[in-house]
């Protein structure tokens, strides 16, 4: 097993000597400070359309951001079939520039323990002051702030965040929107969807901010990448923070993602561990919440979907005319690029979990017909072979919705599974009943739909 070291650098004034703390370990250096001594990588991106708003970020939140971006590059481009012998587990150490190095350092062991439960790797952080020069990197404002926006909310181009920004805008609330994005399929859809929100709530001023941060071989040459991303949600939470910090007063941020989701409970034993995403596990979100508090961020997050499913999400949308006239815009499949390999365009392959959820919401609460463009439009056409991917993901369903069927009490056992739940110890009983009827509601859509080992047509 190899380990990585990234050390963060800020421009030529950043000469702090650094010293890998496992010295045989691969060791990269990243300069967040391009050729014009501006933040690169997306961030000065984002602190340009923060600053366009008359807003100023604090320090701290660049941080985090800094911190995000590191563990980004170390999740995207190191691979786990290469350097982990188990076949997952990786091991990299990041070494990261920021204004406050004695706060941050207080905060080592709760962020690698974070770190370490949303990706499944072993991660260690180590703190160091920035240059003299590098002190203040957010860029000042050249306007006055815009007055009136309420809150933050994350809009990732999928269903779950297209109706919380309904929700928060027919409320009379004014968001700002916090988007992240890499691949053009995800830049699209937050494209499309928040072209529909403006043109629709054109009386109740909302705003955005979108940001494209990644790493590929000419930013970090590993000549490794991996696919898996676990971390993502660790980004999507510091560019969140970045924007509600420079409200200048404590600012609520919305992670909107249903509850079945949320919880990723395993459907079978071989999803279990770090298999299984916790993008917006409670535990994670409870882990933000408490670093920001930590590091002097007046940021909270929290999910205000925990306790629902998806399809209670879609029945409930404040605005279900105009839900269905652009569900068809939002995105919520793992990976929509597979459809060329069938000579298609990008589109919900139609059998991975995200969309098997996201059918079987539609179906629920939607009212009309699914308008999404799917590759596989019709399960029940023929038998699915479970040893492929086409039929995977539906035989797991169908063995979970028969367990909790026989079993509805095994919720309360299965929800404690993917982590920990002690944050919230007296929402177990609502986040075990919000599985059981998120399994249930995807039984629905499996009704008649045939799975089975070996190829079948």
């Amino acid at each position: 097993m190899r380990r990585f070291s990234l050390i963060g650098r800020l421009g030529p004034d950043d000469i702090a000597s650094v010293k890998p703390v496992q010295t045989d370990s691969d060791i990269y250096e990243i300069d967040f400070l391009d050729s014009d001594l501006r933040m690169g990588f997306g961030i000065g991106q984002a602190l340009d359309q923060v600053a366009s708003l008359g807003l100023r970020s604090s320090e701290r939140a660049i941080d985090l951001v800094l911190l995000a971006a590191l563990v980004t590059a170390g999740d995207t481009r190191v691979s786990r079939q290469i350097n982990a012998q188990d076949g997952w587990t990786r091991e990299v150490d990041l070494y990261v520039p920021v204004s406050a190095p004695r706060v941050w350092n207080d905060q080592r062991q709760r962020i690698e323990a974070l770190l370490r439960f949303l990706t499944g790797d072993r991660w260690r952080v180590f703190f160091h002051a920035r240059s003299d020069r590098t002190m203040a990197l957010a860029i000042q404002p050249r306007r006055v702030a815009i007055g009136g926006l309420t809150d933050v909310s994350l809009l990732s181009g999928g269903l779950d965040s297209l109706i919380a920004a309904i929700d928060l805008l027919a409320r009379g609330r004014r968001p700002l929107f916090v988007s992240h994005y890499w691949d053009a399929e995800t830049a699209k859809a937050q494209t499309c969807v928040l072209r529909a929100l403006e043109k629709h709530f054109r009386r109740t001023e909302f705003k955005s901010v979108r940001v494209r941060l990644g790493f590929d071989r000419h930013h970090l040459d590993t000549r490794e990448r991996e696919a898996t991303q676990r971390s993502r949600s660790f980004l999507f939470y510091a560019l969140a923070a970045l924007a509600a910090s420079a409200f200048d007063r404590p600012t609520a941020v919305g992670v909107p993602e249903n509850g079945l989701i949320a919880l990723n409970v395993p459907l079978d034993p071989l999803r279990l561990g770090a298999l299984s995403t916790r993008t917006a596990h409670p535990h994670v979100i409870a882990g933000i919440r408490l670093l920001s508090d930590a590091v002097g961020l007046s940021v909270s997050f929290s999910n205000p979907y925990r306790h629902m499913t998806k399809g209670e999400m879609v029945s409930g949308c404040a605005d279900g005319s105009f839900l269905r006239k652009v569900v068809g815009d939002s995105m919520s499949c793992s990976s929509p690029a597979k459809a060329r390999y069938r000579k298609l365009s990008p589109r919900h392959c139609g059998y991975c979990v995200p969309c098997l959820i996201r059918r079987a919401s539609l179906k629920a609460g939607l009212g009309v017909k699914d308008p999404t463009l799917y590759t596989v439009e019709n399960l029940r056409a023929q038998t699915l072979a479970t040893d492929r991917v086409e039929g995977e993901h539906v035989r797991s369903f169908q063995l979970m919705v028969k367990r909790i069927k026989a079993a509805p009490g095994l919720a309360k056992v299965l929800v404690h599974k993917p982590g920990p739940l002690i944050d919230a110890p007296e929402e177990i009983p609502a986040y075990a009943d919000v599985f059981r009827r998120g399994v249930l509601e995807v039984g629905e859509l499996l009704q008649g739909v045939k799975a089975r080992p070996g190829r079948w047509s």
